[in-house]
């Protein structure tokens, strides 16, 4: 028995180790195999450096390659084709806001006295009326102003009668008595032409006249008659409105752009067709944290006053951006991921050109790249220049047409016929479903072909909308029947391509309008 377990033992240590030397050889055998071919990997290493390259890579793009055409006169006319010229020229853009009409607090004025006392009369006794510089305002009673105009009297006369005095420093005491007095009386704000009168007349007036310091409108009201007052009280405010200011709220985004010395226009609902033109003044330097906008402060002359304090006004400020390259903003097709520009070149071709855009004035879009000056552009009928240029990719390389012809693509149109039917129908704005029917010139239904729909509707300047492009790829249901589903953003007339392919070969194309339900 012991003997039988010693040899069961030494078997089974045998055979461990056995093993592993087998494991050994095998990994050696598999590291000599990699170093002799590196370019070889498993299978998980290769999925994921597939997926890592294709996770680097950019995505290809979807749009539909564009080739340079040529359209005969005739059809350029019947299809409304119009051009314009890519120019250079100095051009300013334009921030449009709202601003509110406020008092110039530069002309402001206020009317106080620096003494106390009792308001005897008042002749300007009601807001908003107009006065002009010097025209009276109040009477005041001051014991103070009474007691000082007395001892003024007093060292006038005393300074005329010891003015020979022979006595040293009599005649030097007096004279600075009466100085010192009528400069108190000065810095009370008395004016001269009452001390004049006061030494003139030798006699005490009880009451004194304010007057109005400026010509303008009283804005604020609080003297009253037997009311006292006293130095620090503000009697009448008076703001002269022949200049005003606009305070217009302009977005933290436009600020960058806004410049002091800028011109800027106003327009009011009260005044129809009327423009008033100003200069900015002033940009504060904090942004409201609300609304995301800082005041812009305008100065607008005011002769008439027509601008009224308090007024709602609508605000245009101009923004030189120099000399720029400009074409019109029809002539830009947008197709969501690039602009586009059609260039009539001097051989009869209209070229299809990617061009970089910068910002858009008025009925103009800056030009960065892609077109030079003096080029002509189509500035309409873009989108049946756009399907005519991707049927012409479609249908393979480009070969001019021979010398003469009057039609570049007329003899290259597949016979294939492609009817499109809508769910719900007409079509509205939001998801629809599209089917079309393919069949060949004897009306046998096309099989196994790639269909694509296409939807286009202008950009619409006037009303701030962007031109729309929605690409429907349809699926084959047998039978010559594909469908899909697409999603319009707006209601209205959409230019509709349609495009079916077959083992790369363009076999039908189709272009018509289709009007949608639903408003914009």
């Amino acid at each position: 028995m012991k003997t039988y377990r010693i040899g069961f033992l030494l078997a089974l240590i045998g055979n461990i180790i056995l093993a592993v030397v087998l494991v050994g050889l095998w990994l050696h055998y598999r590291a000599a195999k990699a170093t002799a071919n590196p370019e070889t990997k498993s299978p998980n290493s290769a999925a994921q450096d597939s997926m890592a390259t294709s996770m680097a890579a950019p995505p290809a793009s979807t749009e539909a390659p564009l080739v340079p055409i040529q359209i005969s006169p005739q059809r350029l006319q019947s299809i409304g084709v119009k051009t314009g010229k890519v120019e250079r020229k100095s051009v300013a853009d334009e921030i449009r806001t709202t601003g509110s009409v406020a008092v110039d607090e530069r002309r402001l004025a206020y009317v106080q006295v620096r003494f106390s006392g009792y308001i005897q009369k008042v002749f300007v006794d009601a807001t908003y009326q107009y006065v002009i510089k010097g025209q009276p305002l109040f009477t005041v009673y001051s014991p103070e102003l009474v007691a000082t105009e007395r001892e003024y009297l007093v060292a006038k006369q005393n300074q005329q009668e010891v003015a020979q005095s022979t006595v040293q420093g009599v005649a030097f005491s007096a004279t600075s008595l009466l100085d010192a007095t009528a400069e108190r009386l000065k810095q009370w704000g008395v004016p001269q032409k009452e001390i004049a009168r006061l030494e003139s007349t030798g006699q005490v007036q009880q009451e004194l006249e304010v007057d109005s310091p400026v010509s303008g409108y009283i804005t604020e009201r609080n003297a009253l008659p037997s009311v006292a007052v006293q130095p620090e009280m503000r009697l009448y405010t008076i703001a002269d409105l022949s200049t005003v200011w606009v305070q217009a709220q302009v977005f933290q985004n436009d600020l960058e752009r806004v410049r002091v010395g800028a011109p800027a226009t106003l327009t009011v609902n009260t005044y129809p067709g009327r423009t008033f033109t100003g200069r900015v003044d002033f940009i504060y330097p904090q942004v409201d944290m609300d609304t995301r906008t800082a005041k812009v402060r305008i100065v607008f002359s005011n002769a008439g006053l027509q601008l009224k304090p308090g007024m709602f006004v609508n605000v245009s400020l101009k923004v030189p951006m120099g000399s720029q390259v400009v074409i019109p903003a029809s002539g830009v097709l947008q197709s969501g991921t690039r602009e586009i520009a059609f260039v009539t070149r001097s051989d009869g071709y209209i070229e299809p050109r990617e061009v970089q855009l910068g910002s858009r004035v008025g009925d103009e879009f800056v030009v960065l790249k892609g077109l030079k000056v003096g080029e002509q552009i189509v500035t309409s009928a873009n989108f049946l220049i756009d399907s005519e240029s991707q049927l012409q990719a479609a249908l393979g390389s480009f070969v001019p047409p021979p010398p003469g012809a009057s039609a570049a693509s007329a003899s290259n149109v597949p016979p294939g016929n492609l009817d499109l039917s809508t769910d719900p129908n007409p079509p509205r704005k939001g998801s629809n479903v599209f089917h079309v029917k393919l069949t060949d010139a004897s009306g046998a239904p096309i099989s196994g072909a790639e269909v694509s729909v296409t939807f286009f509707m202008p950009a619409m300047p006037a009303m701030g909308m962007a031109s729309m492009r929605v690409p429907v790829t349809l699926s084959d249901k047998a039978n010559g029947l594909y469908e899909g589903s697409g999603q319009l953003d707006s209601g209205g007339t959409w230019q509709v391509t349609i495009l079916a392919k077959k083992n790369g070969q363009l076999i039908a194309t189709k272009q018509l309008s289709l009007n949608a339900t639903g408003g914009m």
